[in-house]
């Protein structure tokens, strides 16, 4: 496939990097910034082009007149929805892919209907961290919470902790703690390395499991890997930016929310448009500001700023004064693997949760939903079943009978209404959504080619 990515920055790298490193992909970056697009070239595998993304020569010389797709990922909504009008009305291009940051965009559907701007899929990489950490503060104790199915399955991970019913028992003994609920334990990593879980296998303290389930039943397996953990009730925000006031938002209806921002002019803002948040202004990472603010009382401290130093520096100090959980944005992906499972419980990456929206609508086969783990190194996947009466190597199999690469697990099917939780003897029927878990993100092509139609793909 022929892609161009319009933008180099953290997302357009991260998206150029994961790319680029797929099969069949032909990647080509434009951006404006030389030094970064000479960096890119020395350490990937494609093409860059130095200019206006939004510019017609500049798209011609990127391979605009052949090109599959264009995914605008640039900092500025204007550009990137003036590059899909370009790319559509002089190339053609198929699919044109845009981040757009304004939710006074993101408001108007007529803008982006049939007669308005040609652009197909949308994308708001702060509306996708929004929804990722409201995930994270409804259920305690989480790593990860990743949707799936339209959101009837979850995959959740989670640190498994000394109390845990689970912990130091075998897995097969799962079906007798709770006998009335389907789950299926997709993942363990023990000390980073991967640990294929079998029923002989016991879950240890440490151990970051990974576990599909229906929506209602996660807290029920959560108690099996961790001692039972009270609703989360008061939430601390550092940051009014996009992704800060987006959260307060999302949570003020459900929990007592507290907002800190440096800007008066934003603080102001935030203060003028929500309703139950009570917004301060200061510092977060002032220690006198957190005591005041009772932070030993917080369930939950998220710092979002747009400075990832000031977001683990305030994390940290939050954590030092009492605050049970404390999470910090962090755009630098070596950033986060060295904080996280520290003193900062859970590290975000902007980048990784972008990019699975990205991946869904580029991957060859009938994937419908990419979620990045392990800053890139596992990938979780939901792929639809199409059977063209002919060649389908999953469609009336049973799941032991698919030769799945190593490392690779079918977690759950949804089938219709129904959530079926994988066995060996389940049998994949035409129109199912099954749920995937690779360990080794190599395999993904592999992958995908076993949920290719032939009829749809020729």
């Amino acid at each position: 496939m022929k892609i161009i990515i319009l933008g180099a920055g953290q997302v357009g790298s991260t998206a150029a990097q994961q790319l680029s490193r797929e099969q069949d992909n032909d990647v080509t970056v434009v951006d404006q910034r030389d030094d970064v697009l000479r960096e890119l070239q020395d350490r990937l595998d494609i093409r860059t082009v130095s200019g206006n993304a939004a510019h017609p020569a500049v798209l011609e010389a990127a391979g605009g007149d052949g090109a599959d797709m264009v995914v605008a990922l640039t900092s500025s909504d204007e550009v990137n929805m003036i590059a899909c009008q370009v790319a559509w009305s002089l190339f053609g291009t198929p699919t044109k892919i845009a981040r757009i940051r304004s939710s006074d965009y993101q408001k108007c559907a007529a803008l982006f209907g049939d007669k308005g701007l040609p652009i197909d899929v949308i994308i708001s990489p702060e509306q996708l961290v929004t929804d990722y950490l409201v995930r994270l503060v409804q259920h305690p104790g989480a790593l990860q919470v990743l949707d799936f199915a339209d959101g009837r399955v979850r995959l959740v991970g989670m640190r498994a902790v000394q109390g845990g019913q689970l912990v130091g028992h075998q897995l097969r003994e799962l079906r007798e703690h709770i006998p009335k609920r389907e789950v299926r334990v997709a993942a363990i990593y023990r000390e980073g390395q991967s640990i294929q879980p079998e029923g002989a296998t016991v879950i240890a303290a440490g151990d970051e499991v990974f576990f599909i389930a229906a929506r209602d039943d996660i807290g029920t397996m959560a108690r099996e890997l961790r001692t039972v953990e009270a609703p989360i009730r008061r939430v601390v925000i550092a940051g009014a930016g996009n992704i800060g006031f987006r959260l307060a938002a999302a949570l003020e209806n459900v929990a007592q929310v507290k907002l800190i921002e440096r800007s008066p002019e934003r603080s102001r803002r935030a203060a003028e448009t929500l309703r139950r948040t009570l917004v301060l202004t200061g510092d977060a990472a002032d220690e006198e500001l957190l005591l005041e603010e009772n932070i030993d009382d917080a369930d939950v401290f998220v710092a979002v700023t747009n400075a990832e130093e000031a977001n683990i520096l305030s994390a940290l100090l939050a954590k030092r004064l009492g605050a049970h959980r404390v999470m910090a944005l962090v755009n630098k992906p070596s950033y986060a693997q060295l904080i996280e499972g520290g003193e900062i419980d859970v590290a975000i990456s902007p980048q990784t949760i972008t990019i699975g929206a990205l991946l869904a609508h580029v991957r060859h086969g009938d994937v419908v939903r990419v979620h990045s783990l392990r800053r890139g190194a596992a990938e979780a996947l939901e792929a639809v079943v199409h059977d063209d009466g002919r060649s389908s190597p999953v469609a009336g199999r049973r799941i032991d009978q698919i030769e799945l690469p190593e490392g690779t697990t079918i977690g759950a099917i949804a089938r219709g209404s129904e959530v079926l939780m994988a066995r060996h003897d389940r049998v994949i029927e035409p129109g199912d959504h099954v749920i995937l878990f690779l360990t080794d993100r190599r395999h993904v092509d592999a992958v995908g080619r076993l949920f290719r139609s032939t009829s749809r793909h020729g």
